[in-house]
C-alpha cells in the first residue's frame, strides 16, 4: 500500500486528510525538509518536493529500506515547523531525537558504512 507524503504527515500531526487549509504551509515545511534530506545525502541527489497530496513515500525512499526512518524525521522536523510545542522539554526531546534521526540517516547513506 502506497502513502501519500503529505496525507501521511498530516495524519501524525492531527489534521485530517480531507481538511485543505492548512496544505500550502505544511507543503513548504515538507520541502524544506527534503532540501535538509539532500544536504544529509539522503534521497535523489538533485533533491525532491512536492506540490500535493499526488507524490508518495515510495517516490523519495524507493526500494532503500534502511532510511525508513525518514518518516519519523520528516515528522518531527515538520511539527516543530509547523506547530512547535509549549513545553521546553518536550521541544528539547524532539531535537534530541531529530539529531539522532540525522545521525543514524547519515550513517545509512554513507557509503563507507555498507
Amino acid at each position: 500500500m502506497e502513502e501519500s507524503i503529505l496525507t501521511s504527515i498530516k495524519k501524525l500531526l492531527g489534521i485530517a486528510e480531507e481538511y485543505k487549509q492548512f496544505d500550502a504551509d505544511i507543503i513548504m515545511h515538507i520541502n524544506s525538509v527534503f532540501s535538509i534530506l539532500t544536504q544529509l545525502g539522503v534521497g535523489p541527489s538533485n533533491g525532491f518536493s512536492i506540490q500535493d497530496e499526488e507524490r508518495e513515500w515510495h517516490d523519495f525512499i524507493g526500494e532503500d529500506n534502511k532510511i525508513e526512518m525518514v518518516k519519523s524525521y520528516m515528522h518531527l522536523k515538520v511539527k516543530l515547523l509547523f506547530d512547535p510545542p509549549l513545553s521546553s522539554a518536550v521541544m528539547e526531546a524532539m531535537n534530541q531525537m531529530i539529531k539522532e534521526l540525522e545521525c543514524r540517516l547519515n550513517y545509512a547513506v554513507d557509503p563507507s558504512n555498507q
